[in-house]
């Protein structure tokens, strides 16, 4: 969850803030019984971590404010855990329907997630894809930062799994977290070397620069697939 971490006050300013929908310091400050001075240094605190953003209205005075709302990463922080377990029942009762279903769920998913992050990728190095991938995976809920290593390549590390109730009980979500991103930088090798789901603290993937044929790297690719 997101919200581990922070302190009890930031807690309320952000919770207060959901409840408003937007609100100013002023405002918020009055809800909650506390002076404005805090509660602008709490928010400032909260927008860093990317849980509140604001955009700037004119004033009743006539001198511009600041009104703050939640992004969708505090969205995490309001689901219930009875929802997410409903979720994964109902994975469960496709699976039991016919496996092929859930197949289906994670490969429309994954193709999903490589439209959209494709057009990102254009243009850029591998280690900035990688980089720019982290960030995105980042706002997820993944906590990823990159590394380089040696040969020109660079390891992703996931220090938080967004889908860890999923992952843990269908296999199919790793595998598809590693076929995407294959498919969305081709010109590499990509490699699990540590995974959360068989024992890991993390997960980790190593992204290193293709040397041999294409056609040739897939059929290794595919091998590495099948022993995932």
């Amino acid at each position: 969850m997101i919200a581990i971490g922070m302190s009890t006050a930031q807690r309320r300013v952000l919770f207060a803030v959901k409840r408003r929908g937007e609100a100013s310091a002023d405002a918020l400050a009055e809800t909650l019984g506390t002076s404005p001075s805090a509660v602008r240094q709490h928010l400032a605190v909260l927008k860093s971590g990317g849980l509140v953003a604001s955009r700037r209205e004119q004033g009743r005075s006539g001198r511009p404010i600041d009104l703050y709302h939640c992004t969708e990463l505090v969205e995490s922080q309001f689901a219930s855990t009875s929802a997410l377990d409903r979720s994964i029942e109902l994975l469960g009762l496709l699976e039991d329907e016919d496996p092929e279903l859930v197949s289906r769920v994670f490969e429309l998913d994954r193709r999903r997630r490589v439209e959209q992050c494709r057009d990102k990728l254009v243009g850029t190095s591998l280690t900035e894809k990688v980089a720019r991938l982290a960030a995105m995976l980042s706002e997820e809920g993944y906590m990823a930062d990159v590394e380089s290593i040696p040969q020109k390549s660079c390891r992703l590390t996931l220090h938080s799994c967004a889908v860890w109730a999923v992952a843990s009980r269908f296999g199919l979500s790793c595998t598809t977290e590693l076929e995407f991103m294959r498919e969305i930088l081709p010109e590499a090798d990509v490699t699990r070397v540590a995974h959360k789901v068989a024992g890991a603290f993390v997960c980790a993937f190593e992204f290193r620069p293709r040397t041999q044929p294409q056609s040739l790297q897939l059929k290794d690719s595919s091998d590495v697939k099948s022993a995932t």
